[in-house]
């Protein structure tokens, strides 16, 4: 059994227990938290590795519930276009993947992984096509995942019968959720909107076979519920509970139109609204109603999204921008509290991968998966004032997490990557990049 030892830190526990340590310690032993506690009751016994962590914040790792790693290829191709409508997504990023590669996948991957261990995010959830490429690069990077095989079928018979066979596939060689740190999970693009009825049905029989849940679009402008009101008379959300789909669980990106008559329902289930603030306001949609949909016991977690939509995968970013914007919608200051929104980017995205009884705190027995953070820069100070909860929400941004760890082992060590060759993934993708562009002039001509 290896130890390592994190003493004279600030210690963010977070979790029910919600334990704050301003000179505390954290012991891990193997891939799991051994001890958490004030510096005055450590232990005088030996560890193998014992690393001075003051003027450091210790806090559980970020997820980022909700992203398309593959598509940090497409990063600044969708300016000034909304990808929240059909239209808009089919007509710019739908053109770019008709004529992608491959080979050009992994090192999209790489960067977007490097970024998210070099910002504080150690689980995130994906949702694309490409996976046996995708897989590869995300074992290598070292970071937990939940990843979604994306199916778009636009109603065509013969793409529906291909993609349910590459689907099951999949699922196979991912051993469906399995217990290891990368899981596999099914992505259809939106229900209703681009999955027909029939491929909805068969999505749930795979979803039941392999334990599997579901990582989908949904209610970016309310075309589901427009197309479920007009064909079925009821709304989207009535409809899925309907056809069973949301007895397994679904995390389910933006979820912005939601009718408010239906957040109930979803409450019920092992249901998911992932909010991406940035996404929504760079596509100029409607804030997501994150406050009334956690009243009313919706689970609530924090994605990025695309990076053509973000364009970065700083959650730290993202929990500023969600706070802020739900103060907005709300027209009420602090109508989500700091420490609401640290849960929501934590406790509520290892909920939504069912991950809650092994991340998103540092309770002793939990996989060590946690960030520290330099609390010597910008943001932090006043100590005596600002509070950290208040510091780490709106005051603080990712590139100064130092340290980032998966299950016991260092993704990031004094902000150098360890498992990934960032500089090499990002002038591979560079190179990637300017031959996409000339594949898609050479298609348009």
């Amino acid at each position: 059994m290896t130890s390592i030892l994190l003493n004279d830190a600030y210690v963010l526990c977070l979790g029910q227990a919600d334990r704050v340590f301003p000179r505390g310690y954290v012991l891990i032993e193997d891939d799991r938290i051994a001890d958490v506690g004030d510096m005055a009751a450590l232990p005088n016994r030996s560890y193998d590795e014992r690393i001075d962590a003051s003027g450091k914040l210790v806090m559980p790792g970020l997820v980022n519930a909700h992203t398309h790693t593959p598509m940090t290829l497409f990063r600044g191709l969708a300016e000034g276009v909304s990808l929240f409508t059909l239209d808009g997504w089919y007509n710019t990023i739908r053109t770019l993947e008709l004529v992608m590669t491959p080979d050009m996948v992994p090192a999209a991957v790489a960067v977007a992984c490097a970024e998210m261990i070099r910002t504080g995010t150690t689980t995130f959830a994906d949702q694309y096509f490409f996976m046996d490429q995708v897989i590869p690069t995300v074992r290598q990077s070292g970071l937990r995942a939940a990843l979604g095989y994306g199916v778009v079928e636009l109603g065509d018979p013969a793409a529906r019968e291909r993609e349910l066979v590459k689907l099951e596939g999949f699922l196979e060689e991912m051993g469906g959720k399995g217990e290891g740190r990368v899981q596999g999970w099914i992505g259809p693009h939106a229900f209703f909107v681009d999955n027909s009825l029939e491929l909805m049905e068969r999505e749930r029989i795979l979803a039941e076979k392999y334990g599997v849940g579901f990582h989908i679009h949904l209610s970016t402008t309310g075309e589901e519920d427009e197309i479920c009101e007009r064909d079925f008379g009821m709304s989207a959300v009535q409809k899925m509970a309907a056809l069973g789909m949301l007895d397994r669980p679904v995390i389910a990106a933006h979820s912005v139109t939601i009718p408010a008559a239906d957040w109930s329902t979803l409450a019920r289930y092992p249901f998911t609204a992932v909010t991406c603030p940035s996404a929504s306001m760079r596509a100029g949609a409607d804030a997501a109603p994150i406050v009334g949909m956690r009243s009313a016991g919706v689970n609530i977690a924090l994605g990025t999204d695309n990076v053509c939509n973000s364009n970065d995968y700083d959650l730290f970013g993202e929990m500023r921008t969600l706070a802020k914007l739900a103060s907005f919608r709300e027209k009420t200051p602090g109508a989500l509290p700091a420490r609401d929104v640290l849960a929501i980017a934590t406790e509520g995205g290892a909920k939504a991968l069912g991950l809650a009884d092994q991340i998103g705190d540092l309770t002793v027995g939990k996989q060590a998966d946690l960030i520290l953070l330099d609390r010597s820069g910008i943001g932090w100070q006043p100590y005596s004032a600002n509070d950290p909860f208040t510091a780490l929400v709106y005051s603080i941004h990712g590139l100064q997490v130092t340290d980032t760890m998966v299950a016991g082992r260092w993704l990031l060590r004094d902000q150098a990557w360890t498992t990934l060759d960032y500089p090499t993934a990002a002038r591979e993708l560079d190179g990637h990049a300017k031959r996409l562009l000339e594949l898609r002039d050479q298609s348009r001509s």
